[in-house]
């Protein structure tokens, strides 16, 4: 009779050491992402936080979640994994703020087919930062090691966000045909629009390590973060003036800013009255793409629009500016 092999958790894949490890690295990180409300340390079975210590008087929740897309192809084939975070973190924060809500904490799923902690910590790490870009405590999350299910070197992001907003300020309001636009700048393509960025690629042969424009390659081009607008948008919120937000993302300003407009109220947009971003260009000249593909597929150098009165426009103009964005008047409602 033969002596049959002891079989474990690691012999089928799934290393529960570095698992514990990876949560010992991160500590510190989100550590540095604490914030009032946000007390209890990673390792629970779930994450704590504290409302009433927000100060709050007629609180409302808003959740969001999301993910990165096929921007994660590009991050792991690119071998650069320490922004990725900030783009899992930016789509969901920056839906959040459309809705009037300060972003309070944000929860992240990392799942892998084999754990590399080096790899996922930088993930993470990126996570953090995001996390503090926006003014919210990574509080929890779950890294889930499934051999069979991703292939080797893969690994796949999601992220969860909850903020709150006062009930009589929820967002967004009534608008009105001569209400203006206000285009804050996006930092490139963001985490939309990858599936084709990578087939007109794909289409000419071209590697992500090949030159794009101002000393960078493709890849490190594509891989520009997302830009989080929670904090300036915040600011211009205090002011009372602003009516309406939408985050330009999958389907562009085409799609997305009809979503927050009062009935009877259509963007006319002025699409030359900002410039965009190089990878733009870059990418509609190679691909031979049409301007109405570009519009409904890519933000096209715009992240974040705001819905303000003609007489208002200066002022919160201004706030934006003065909170570091880049602000262009788009067009006007009709």
């Amino acid at each position: 009779m033969s002596v049959k092999q002891s079989l474990n958790y690691k012999s089928a894949g799934v290393d529960i050491d570095a698992g514990n490890e990876l949560v010992n690295r991160i500590k510190p990180f989100a550590k540095a992402t604490k914030r009032i409300g946000a007390d209890s340390d990673l390792g629970g079975f779930g994450a704590l936080f504290d409302l009433k210590k927000c100060n709050f008087k007629d609180p409302v929740l808003v959740s969001s979640t999301d993910g990165v897309g096929t921007k994660l192809k590009v991050a792991i084939e690119v071998g650069k994994h320490d922004t990725i975070g900030i783009d899992l973190v930016a789509m969901s924060v920056n839906d959040l703020v459309v809705q009037g809500a300060e972003p309070l904490f944000f929860l992240d799923y990392f799942a892998c087919s084999k754990l590399d902690v080096e790899v996922a910590s930088q993930v993470i790490k990126g996570i953090a930062d995001g996390c503090k870009l926006a003014g919210c405590a990574l509080i929890g999350g779950e890294t889930a090691e499934m051999p069979g299910m991703y292939s080797a070197g893969d690994y796949d992001l999601a992220g969860f966000a909850v903020g709150a907003v006062e009930r009589d300020q929820i967002l967004p309001r009534e608008t009105k045909a001569g209400d203006v636009l206000l285009g804050l700048a996006s930092s490139g393509v963001h985490s939309n629009g990858y599936s084709l960025a990578r087939y007109i690629l794909e289409k000419n042969s071209c590697d992500f390590s090949d030159p794009a424009f101002d000393g960078k390659t493709i890849g490190e081009a594509l891989l520009t973060p997302t830009k989080i607008y929670v904090k300036s948008c915040l600011e211009a919120l205090k002011s009372g003036k602003v009516k309406a937000l939408s985050h330009i993302t999958g389907g562009g300003l085409t799609e997305n800013l009809p979503r927050v407009l009062s009935k009877g109220t259509t963007p006319k947009i002025n699409y030359k009255s900002w410039k965009r971003p190089q990878i733009f260009d870059f990418l509609q000249e190679l691909g031979n793409v049409t301007d109405e593909e570009m519009h409904r597929t890519f933000n096209c150098g715009i992240g974040m629009v705001l819905v303000v009165e003609k007489n208002d426009a200066d002022e919160v103009q201004n706030i934006l500016e003065n909170a570091g964005e880049t602000v262009f008047a788009i067009g006007e409602l009709v």
